[in-house]
């Protein structure tokens, strides 16, 4: 696979461990265990790991891949690089040296700049005084509903330059959103065969509360049965807000 992305808000790609497993609704239509799927069959090395089939599936266990750890060293140019766009790299079985030694390869290359994305805010919340956070680590926390918002509270917590929520899929309103501390929020509708539609008052209530708070916003798509279908156009113009770098305290 090529390390170049498609996400619109990121630049590369960078999976130092693969496979994951269903946390919450936003799991339910994953693209990445889709994709893993696909590799598997292709005889890709890295996604030849089966997960549990009531939460994953085939190709998609989760696995440790230490070879990866020297892809950044490699690049030659400054790039943004999304972190483990196809696992979670604070999944319960991802050990905590492990998670110390991704942190280690962001800190000595800090040409680049790195996002991190996770789902299990608790741990995060955990671990996050037994590690080192290098000033160039961006750190976001997935939102898909208001049954998520604790994972906000979570990040808060967390001692990164940046902190960020991915609210894709969005599948509901965020009533009751406290954005303190928070520097960056993408939101987004599902794509894909399965996708469950999002509401324009969703998307404009969370916007709204991004420009009350002045929290960087960055529309990504309405979704559809691709990504594309639908557009990424909010009332007329495009959201591309990036977040200030730099550490700013929670409050």
């Amino acid at each position: 696979m090529s390390d170049r992305s498609a996400i619109e808000w990121t630049e590369a790609t960078w999976n130092p461990t693969t496979g994951c497993d269903r946390v919450s609704e936003g799991c339910d239509n994953c693209y990445a265990l889709t994709l893993a799927k696909r590799l598997k069959a292709m005889g890709s090395p890295k996604y030849q790991a089966d997960g549990d089939p009531r939460t994953s599936g085939p190709g998609f266990g989760l696995t440790v891949h230490p070879e990866a750890l020297r892809v950044p060293y490699g690049w030659k140019s400054p790039r943004t690089v999304f972190v483990n766009s196809m696992s979670d790299l604070f999944h319960a079985r991802v050990p905590l040296d492990y998670v110390r030694q991704v942190f280690e390869v962001i800190e000595q290359t800090p040409q680049h700049t790195y996002q991190v994305l996770t789902k299990r805010a608790r741990r995060l919340r955990q671990i996050a005084d037994r590690l080192r956070w290098p000033t160039n680590l961006w750190m976001g926390v997935s939102v898909e509903s208001a049954k998520e918002l604790s994972r906000v509270g979570d990040l808060r917590q967390v001692p990164a330059a940046v902190r960020f929520l991915s609210c894709e899929p969005l599948l509901g309103p965020l009533d009751g959103l406290d954005l303190t501390g928070i520097h960056w929020l993408i939101a987004g509708g599902e794509s894909g065969p399965r996708f469950r539609p999002v509401d324009e008052e969703w998307i404009t209530g969370i916007r709204d509360a991004c420009i009350q708070a002045d929290v960087a916003f960055f529309f990504k798509q309405w979704g559809g049965r691709t990504p594309k279908a639908s557009g990424r156009t909010l009332q007329g113009r495009t959201w591309d807000q990036m977040p200030m770098r730099g550490p700013v305290p929670a409050g």
